[in-house]
């Protein structure tokens, strides 16, 4: 009796792992550039945090794509100091899925006042950062 259950236990065992593979494994045929584990694209992700590494973070949400950095100030201007907010809105890598937006202040000697931030500077950071992706999306296909 013994025997026989082991035996069929030891049939149906290949049948049964079988029925586990397959249904979730991913897509060989994806594009690259849409491969997202995260709720955004990944390269986007990636180049971004390097990108704003040497700020203090003060919120990061991979699922919504948004990272918040805190005040920085630059130690050779401590009188001037950003705030950015990268915002990634799609799983592709494409220009028009990611935006910058960045708030400055300056120190007046007793208070930190707003100031205006130049629109370059902000497309001069979306710049770096999608070029970081390329950048990791093509070291990523080249391996």
């Amino acid at each position: 009796m013994f025997r026989m259950r082991n035996a069929a236990f030891a049939a149906l065992l290949p049948l049964s792992l079988m029925a586990c593979g397959g249904g979730d494994r991913p897509n060989q045929e994806l594009a690259p550039a849409q491969v997202s584990t995260i709720g955004v694209n990944s390269y986007l992700w990636r180049a971004s945090l390097e990108t704003l590494s040497f700020m203090p973070m003060a919120q990061v949400d991979s699922a919504g794509g948004v990272i918040v950095t805190d005040w920085y100030a630059n130690p050779a201007a401590p009188t001037e100091r950003m705030k950015l907010t990268v915002t990634i809105l799609d799983r592709d890598l494409r220009a028009d899925a990611l935006t910058v937006a960045a708030s400055r202040q300056l120190y007046n000697g007793t208070q930190w006042l707003e100031a205006p931030v130049q629109a370059a500077t902000v497309q001069r950071l979306e710049e770096i950062i999608l070029t970081r992706a390329r950048e990791l999306r093509r070291n990523t296909v080249i391996g």
